[in-house]
Parts: C-alpha cells; sequence; structure tokens
C-alpha cells in the first residue's frame, strides 16, 4: 500500500504549487486518488492556473479505475467546457503523438 499522506496537503493547497508534482508523479504511475486529485488542481486552479481540459482528463482517468467522486466533479467539470477544452481534453486522453482529432 501506498503512502497517500501527500493528499491531506490537497486541503491547503491553494496558492502553493510545490506540492503539484508529488501528486503528479503519482497520478502518473496511476494512483486513483492523486488522479483524482489533479482533476480538482486544475478545477480549482489549487498551485496551477485552472485548465478544465486537464482537469477532465485526470478525472477520466481516475473514473476508467471506478471512482464514482471523480465520475460526479468530472460532470461538473463538463458542464463548464468550451468545445474546444473537450477537444483538448480529448486530444489528452489519445496521447501525446496522435493528430486524429482536430479542433476544426
Amino acid at each position: 500500500m501506498s503512502d497517500k499522506s501527500y493528499l491531506k496537503d490537497l486541503i491547503l493547497l491553494r496558492n502553493d504549487p510545490s506540492k503539484v508534482p508529488l501528486i503528479r508523479d503519482r497520478a502518473q504511475k496511476g494512483e486513483m486518488d492523486a488522479q483524482y486529485a489533479m482533476g480538482l488542481i486544475y478545477a480549482e486552479g489549487r498551485g496551477v492556473e485552472i485548465d478544465l481540459a486537464q482537469s477532465h482528463y485526470w478525472l477520466s482517468l481516475a473514473v476508467d479505475q471506478g471512482d464514482r467522486d471523480a465520475e460526479l466533479l468530472r460532470n461538473i467539470v463538463g458542464s463548464r467546457m468550451t468545445d474546444a477544452e473537450f477537444v483538448a481534453a480529448k486530444r489528452l486522453r489519445l496521447g501525446p503523438n496522435l493528430s486524429a482529432v482536430r479542433a476544426d
């Protein structure tokens, strides 16, 4: 079982970007809770600029692992997204080497 004590810092993380790299690293390694946390970080701009496409991306990864709370938050984020942000989120899901999804 991995140490998830970094998640308690999420409550305090408002304008402190120093915690984001640790959480991102855990999220990239597939930790569902960290993926949810990254979605929340980007949705609310906790230590980063608000980025709804990134938020949707990270929340989708958590949803894929069965996180129901992530699904609820993803729906809220999705309701605030523009068409361009949806395209950007889809590109993130497809990966950096795919250019099949175009905004036009």
